[in-house]
């Protein structure tokens, strides 16, 4: 028993001290973590302080514009549609959508018997021709030495002249188709009337061709080096857009670019359907950039109003709202506005905002949940 007693309490020595020293360690540990975490979350105000930044608000002048939307299209002026001179069958189309063409440049041909029978008839007016010709020489001789009347003369010399007609005509005919009159063929070549760019191939081989009657042509081709922006004016703003009036344009497939002109026409009548006057700005397209069909949009000054003006990374945008965050007595606090233009970096305050105020710039986004409610 006393064995057991002795032992006991040797061993709740042993207990307890070991108990102690456990305690002293995890009182020094928690001491020493929470004057770490004490010491970084007093690091961490000043580091955040220091990376955000406030800015006055200030007033400048704003351009007011009209905004238009538009589409480019090529110049009509500058279009070329092939249609065939002739009915026939297309042997081959020698272009695609895309390709470059220069002027005279084969594009398709078809077969068709017009040709031969041009070609027949060139032949046919050429010895008329020439057969009324040697006449009517005939008959002047004889007239020079009193063997016919003046009369005989003169019909011979109408039936030249008429046979020379009709000649020229059946030449016509041959260089309308483009024939090559050195041989007999009855394929007729379509060129390419300028120089441009193939838009649209409206045909295949094997196809049956009805020359001028079909409605679509066989082929488009355009001019793309000038192109016209066509844009459209609601009732209104009628009279704040006129020829002559200066403005920039911008187009979907090139967001960092702009291109300045000048409005080259207004429509004279209100389309029907939409409502609207279309207006047209021409415009010089270097490397055939400017596609037709592309989203475009035209800006048009119409004067300039001053209003406060904030950096562009004060303004954050909160699901429907738009905010920033205002110095007040020192903290930072959370304000709505309503927004305007973005011009060259800034952002135009419509109303939330007051001259004199400062607003946080770099840094605003670290406030974003960390900022007292207005």
């Amino acid at each position: 028993m006393d064995y057991l007693t002795r032992e006991f309490g040797l061993n709740n020595h042993i207990f307890l001290t070991r108990c102690t020293s456990l305690l002293v360690l995890c009182s020094s540990f928690g001491l020493t973590s929470c004057q770490h975490q004490d010491g970084s979350a007093k690091a961490a105000a000043p580091q955040d302080s220091k990376a955000v930044q406030f800015t006055a608000v200030a007033e400048a002048p704003i351009e007011e514009q009209l905004q238009l939307s538009a589409k480019i299209q090529a110049d009509p002026a500058r279009s070329f549609r092939v249609f065939p001179p002739a009915s026939g069958k297309v042997i081959g189309i020698e272009v695609k959508p895309g390709d470059i063409v220069t002027k005279g440049e084969r594009v398709a041909t078809i077969e068709s018997a017009d040709a031969g029978s041009a070609q027949s008839d060139l032949a046919k007016a050429q010895i008329e021709a020439d057969r009324t010709q040697r006449a009517a020489e005939r008959q002047k001789v004889l007239l020079d030495h009193g063997a016919v009347a003046e009369k005989d003369y003169s019909d011979a010399k109408a039936a030249a002249d008429s046979a020379q007609a009709e000649l020229s005509r059946a030449r016509r005919h041959i260089e309308v188709l483009g024939i090559d009159t050195q041989r007999a063929s009855d394929l007729i070549p379509l060129v390419s009337p300028g120089r441009g760019v193939v838009l649209t191939v409206g045909a295949a081989s094997g196809e049956f061709s009805k020359s001028l009657d079909n409605a679509d042509p066989l082929l488009t081709i355009a001019d793309l080096s000038t192109i016209w922006i066509v844009g459209d004016v609601f009732e209104k703003d009628i009279e704040k857009v006129q020829r002559g009036t200066r403005v920039t344009v911008t187009v979907d497939a090139f967001p960092d670019k702009t291109w300045k002109g000048q409005i080259d026409s207004v429509s004279g009548a209100l389309d029907p359907a939409t409502r609207t006057l279309k207006v047209r700005v021409s415009l010089q397209n270097p490397g055939d950039k400017l596609k037709p069909e592309m989203f475009a949009a035209i800006y048009v000054d119409v004067g300039h109003h001053t209003a406060i003006v904030v950096p562009s990374s004060a303004v954050i945008h909160e699901g429907q709202s738009t905010v920033v965050f205002v110095e007040n007595n020192g903290k930072p606090e959370q304000t709505n506005v309503v927004v305007g233009q973005s011009i060259d970096g800034k952002i135009e305050i419509k109303s939330g905002l007051a001259k004199g105020q400062k607003v946080a710039e770099n840094g605003a986004e670290l406030l974003t949940g960390g900022a007292s409610q207005p």
